[in-house]
């Protein structure tokens, strides 16, 4: 998916002896790349003609995320305002990782709905 093809992704016998997480991981762009889908999920809104992912202002993967892991993304708006033809949320996303204290990643992301 990202083209890194760093043993911590992709030899699972060397991660389990070598690397500090204990067995191989995905790629952090690769959950960042799962918050459009899950985000979907989560939020329907109505009458919208389309939606754009404007940025991001900061991302953070706090913790790996091995095979097997599940994930679930929070989000929250932090800010709210109103550009020409719609309007610009800075929501504040969180992929928690099931039975984990420490998300996966914590992000906050720019979206722009236009209606």
């Amino acid at each position: 998916a990202t083209d890194d093809h760093q043993w911590i992704h992709t030899d699972p016998e060397r991660a389990a002896k070598e690397s500090p997480f204990g067995g191989t991981v995905a790629h952090g762009y690769l959950t960042l790349s799962l918050i459009p889908a899950l985000f979907d999920q989560a939020l329907l809104i109505k009458d919208l003609k389309m939606g754009v992912n404007y940025g991001l202002n900061r991302v953070r993967f706090t913790a790996p995320v091995r095979a097997g892991h599940r994930i679930r993304l929070r989000i929250t708006p932090n800010k709210i305002e109103d550009v020409r033809g719609g309007t610009q949320v800075t929501w504040g996303a969180v992929m928690d990782l099931e039975g984990s204290e420490v998300p996966a990643l914590v992000a906050e992301i720019i979206v722009r709905r236009y209606t």
